[in-house]
């Protein structure tokens, strides 16, 4: 039954559709144009559904509108939520606020709307700005206000690893990393070996491409790696067998190197990292990857990185999505068996604290958490998942397993 009840004066809350809003066709989420920097624009298929989500921190009534219009003509649009829908009329080429009606959030947690094209007489169905919301429940609701790209990502999760006691000079970070079944997201990077000045982790890349990566930052701060001069980049020194290397930007710049390599879930890898500084200002880097299947150590790459003289410090393992269309998907990592090692030998690493980055701590996104689970950590992040949440800053501490690697340096290529 299509109706328009008068609009209530409190809707004072827009969700903008640019950050909050993601597009489904067939009851999955794909890959889209729509969602751009004003909204949705240019919806013309009648098979796309815009889902919009947002945290109500409140139980108690929501009342629901949203802001649209249409280029020409006239167009019937269905709005659904929490079992109900109710289908508007929009006409004119100015935003329109149109009420919509009200809903019972029964919890704190997430909530989404539904908007799906039914009728137009025009080139598309509606082009919508933002889910409007109003009520004495909802003043602290939680969705993505700004810096669209980061929030669409959703949250970035991080373990950073606690030395023991009188352990200092770390030459080796040793861990072993295990993705459940289901969790390999496309655009996931599951980073287990990170420190002050590099990463190394797998990444899901496409639907047939996985990478094995590892990255160590220029000390020359920018975002464009051809801006580095030449006494400050980082030079490769060797690599392994089927490995690129090259440069990287974006987020700080520096060199880099990847394998293609088809990792499988449910499987424990190995990760070794080490550092070797040098008398002439210089630290020289390696990264290895075991893979239990051939029970080798494989070298990915060594990079010299200068004006740097240090051991490994700022130990840890980070959880992220880099692709912002699939931050809408919900994705888990283990983080298992940590073990630093220093000139008196394997130091178990067992105490973590949990961090996020800034889409979390302004409290944009909370979908993400992180502790222990079974004998190791783990990381999750995005999916909009209401039972996640952990504080940022709180510790955790796992089992000692007290088995140190066995890994002879002296085989290493």
């Amino acid at each position: 039954m299509e109706s328009t009840p008068p609009s209530p004066s409190n809707l004072d809350i827009a969700v903008p559709t640019t950050g909050n809003s993601w597009v489904m066709k067939n009851g999955s989420f794909t890959s889209s144009e729509l969602i751009t920097e004003e909204g949705v624009l240019n919806w013309t298929n009648p098979n796309h559904t815009i889902r919009t989500f947002f945290y109500v921190e409140n139980a108690g009534k929501v009342s629901l509108g949203v802001r649209a219009k249409v280029a020409s003509g006239t167009s019937k649009i269905r709005v659904s939520y929490q079992n109900k829908s109710q289908d508007i009329t929009l006409n004119g080429s100015s935003a329109n606020e149109t009420y919509i009606g009200d809903f019972q959030a029964d919890k704190p947690g997430y909530y989404f709307v539904d908007i799906t094209g039914l009728e137009k007489s025009g080139p598309v169905y509606a082009d919508v700005s933002d889910v409007l919301l109003g009520g004495v429940n909802i003043r602290e609701t939680k969705y993505i206000k700004d810096d669209f790209y980061f929030g669409r990502r959703g949250p970035s999760v991080h373990l950073n690893f606690e030395l023991p006691d009188g352990v200092s000079e770390v030459e080796w970070f040793y861990s072993e990393l295990n993705i459940p079944k289901n969790q390999d997201v496309i655009g996931s990077y599951f980073m287990a070996n990170g420190f002050g000045e590099g990463y190394f982790g797998i990444q899901v890349n496409s639907p047939t491409e996985r990478k094995i990566l590892f990255s160590v930052w220029s000390p020359y701060q920018t975002d464009n790696p051809v801006d580095i001069p030449e006494d400050y980049k980082i030079k490769l020194l060797k690599k392994g067998n089927g490995v690129t290397t090259g440069e990287f930007g974006n987020e700080g710049s520096g060199g880099q190197s990847y394998k293609v390599f088809n990792w499988k879930t449910g499987v424990n890898y190995g990760f070794l990292v080490g550092a070797t500084p040098s008398s002439d200002g210089s630290t020289d880097y390696v990264a290895y990857f075991h893979n239990p299947e051939l029970n080798k150590w494989d070298l990915i790459a060594q990079f010299r990185r200068p004006k740097t003289t240090t051991y490994l410090k700022h130990l840890y393992s980070f959880l992220e999505n880099f692709i912002p269309e699939q931050g809408v998907l919900a994705r888990k990592g283990l983080y298992k068996n940590q073990w630093a090692y220093a000139a008196n030998g394997w130091h178990e690493l067992t105490r973590i604290t949990f961090t996020a980055d800034n889409t979390a701590r302004k409290d944009y996104r909370l979908d993400y958490s992180g502790g222990t689970e079974n004998d190791g950590f783990y990381l999750k992040n995005c999916g909009f998942t209401n039972d996640d949440k952990v504080l940022i800053n709180a510790k955790f501490e796992r089992p000692e397993l007290g088995v140190p690697p066995r890994i002879d340096f002296r085989l290493l290529d």
